[in-house]
């Protein structure tokens, strides 16, 4: 649509007449009849010399003119636009990285599927994992996969179908086989620190304990808290398990709750998609909806009218009175 960006501009439509009837008329003194003895002939024809003015009349056409350049002046002056339809933008307002647990472990096969086979441990996160990405298209996800040491996968994105290709094909022991679960931590926190959206959640899956890491995941937890990063975690190992295959739950717990958020355990895969459905529940989607209305500025279109017609009528004008004078008589 059309409209006008300054339409107040309008109210000096008046002025020239204002100018017109406040302001006095300019005046300027000059002899009209030149004759060296013009006091005597006043005096014999018994007359007193005043004072006279001789006021040039405006023709019709001129004062069209004039009005119809003012009128384009003054449109020029309150800036017409043509407005474009509207442009929006969705912004995601929180930013979710999965760090998932490639150990070697992980592919024990010990997960019970929906049919009653068991199936590796992998193979159920890829299942379940990849249904929860297809489940937020309002956010940015990264991917983070550890194991002697953490992996990034992919950064934030809104490419989802890439995070799913990058889930379908992990495979255990592709990060090595001990896991990094601090390290992996202190990875996440570096990718969250160009982050600019407010909420901020990691979602960090594991089958065992910390055996690889520089960093304690405990520490690292509380590092992530200053920097408002809200850490779940999910167990699906074995707590009865021993050595670098016994699931630490005491430490996923401490580590969910000194951040805000929640520790899961799943034994089977049908839990873990429970756990990844409340997941989805407790962490809503939010969104921010920008719009953006391009404008065209056309003050140009007006401006050139009042220019042409002033060009057009002056500058003819000025022609024709040097052709009359030049003219023989």
């Amino acid at each position: 649509m059309y409209q006008l960006d300054l339409p107040w501009a309008l109210l000096v439509l008046p002025l020239p007449l204002l100018v017109w009837w406040l302001l006095p008329a300019y005046r300027e003194t000059s002899a009209s009849i030149r004759l060296p003895f013009f006091n005597q002939v006043a005096r014999a024809a018994g007359v007193e010399p005043t004072e006279g003015s001789v006021v040039p009349k405006r023709s019709w056409p001129q004062t069209f003119v004039d009005v119809l350049a003012w009128t384009f002046i003054v449109v020029a002056l309150a800036r017409p636009q043509y407005v474009e339809p509207p442009i929006e933008k969705t912004e995601p307002q929180r930013d979710i990285l999965l760090a998932l647990d490639l150990s070697q472990s992980m592919d024990t096969r010990d997960f019970a599927a929906p049919d009653g086979t068991s199936k590796a441990r992998v193979d159920a996160v890829r299942t379940v994992v990849a249904d929860f990405v297809t489940k937020r298209p309002g956010d940015r996800i990264g991917l983070i996969a550890f194991g002697d040491a953490p992996y990034p996968l992919a950064p934030f994105t809104m490419d989802h179908g890439l995070v799913r290709t990058l889930v379908e094909g992990l495979l255990p022991g592709m990060a090595g086989p001990r896991t990094a679960l601090g390290d992996s931590l202190g990875l996440g926190i570096r990718m969250f620190e160009k982050a600019t959206v407010p909420e901020k959640v990691m979602i960090l899956l594991t089958d065992g304990n910390d055996t690889a890491s520089k960093m304690p995941p405990l520490k690292a937890a509380e590092v992530a808290k200053t920097k408002s990063i809200v850490i779940h975690a999910v167990g699906i190992g074995d707590p009865a398990a021993t050595g670098e295959d016994k699931l630490d739950t005491a430490s996923l717990q401490k580590i969910a709750e000194s951040t805000g958020g929640r520790y899961f355990f799943g034994g089977d895969q049908k839990q873990l998609e429970d756990i990844y459905n409340e997941l989805d529940r407790i962490t809503p989607q939010d969104q921010k909806e920008l719009s953006w209305r391009p404008r065209l500025e056309l003050f140009h279109w007006p401006l050139a009218c009042a220019v042409i017609l002033i060009a057009a009528w002056y500058g003819g004008t000025g022609v024709s009175g040097l052709l009359r004078r030049r003219s023989p008589a």
